[in-house]
């Protein structure tokens, strides 16, 4: 397999472990090729590429990237100790070494430096490592760690402008058990909450999971909604083509007093889950 058609497999394994929190994900590059590999299939990424030679010498902000691309490079203590400082809160430093074979020592690398959740693998076909590992949240309180990260995307969005990949609907699903407690021939259905503008349905539509889950607390506390079990998650194209409406990371305040119903929606047409 030539170098370029092998990079390209590898940064496809790099894209799978992207951080699933916002709609539009800032990456840094610090390789100058795998952003731009990355964009020619994804839009919802901001590409941001500083040499990894030159990330310590530029003081970026903190807490300023969802994650850190570094294909081939040497995971040295300071590059380590410059893309924590980076990453946001649950940021991802997502690395690829095409040679080597998968080793305790890289998880205690990252370890050492402070992060989080790491992952060591193979990368392809038991060719290269694939090293992850997520900068730690300084709030130990979910729901503050989850309104943290959806703060990320704005609220009211346009619908027209929006470049995300996924569109998250609140859904009730009936009947509330797992897929292995159904009786054969059993199914699903789904009913999406909506709100009513001039006597037509509007979908409430989050931009991420954790807007959806930020946006349901108050509400919940608040009497405004209630019975939601699911979070479905659809691709921006398949939401769009919906009949109704969607109003995209609406606020509590942008909805009280409004009526509440729920519209039937087809599971099928709903992705799988994000980790």
């Amino acid at each position: 397999m030539e170098a370029s058609q092998l990079r390209r497999h590898f940064v496809a394994v790099m894209a799978k472990h992207l951080p699933p929190s916002s709609s539009t994900l800032r990456l840094l590059d610090l390789d100058g090729m795998s952003g731009a590999l990355l964009a020619q299939s994804r839009e919802d990424l901001r590409i941001y590429h500083i040499p990894a030679s030159e990330l310590a010498a530029r003081g970026l902000a903190p807490a300023d990237f969802d994650a850190v691309l570094a294909y081939d490079l040497d995971l040295s203590e300071p590059l380590l100790i410059s893309c924590l400082s980076a990453l946001r809160e649950g940021g991802r430093l997502i690395a690829l070494q095409p040679r080597g074979a998968v080793s305790e020592s890289h998880w205690r690398l990252l370890q050492d430096q402070g992060y989080v959740r790491m992952l060591i693998e193979p990368a392809l076909d038991e060719l290269g490592v694939l090293i992850r590992g997520e900068k730690p949240h300084a709030a130990t309180d979910t729901m503050t760690r989850i309104q943290s990260v959806a703060r990320a995307d704005g609220d009211a969005l346009d619908l027209a402008q929006f470049s995300g990949r996924y569109i998250h609907l609140l859904i009730q699903q009936h009947p509330n058990k797992p897929v292995w407690k159904l009786a054969p021939g059993e199914k699903f259905t789904w009913q999406a909450a909506a709100i009513r503008r001039d006597s037509t349905p509007v979908l409430l539509g989050f931009s991420s999971l954790p807007k959806a889950v930020g946006f349901m607390q108050p509400a919940v506390l608040a009497g405004f909604i209630s019975d939601i079990n699911k979070v479905g998650k659809f691709r921006r194209e398949q939401a769009r083509a919906l009949e109704w409406g969607i109003a995209l990371n609406p606020t509590l305040d942008s909805v009280r007093g409004q009526s509440l119903s729920f519209i039937d929606v087809d599971p099928a047409l709903a992705e799988a889950p994000d980790e």
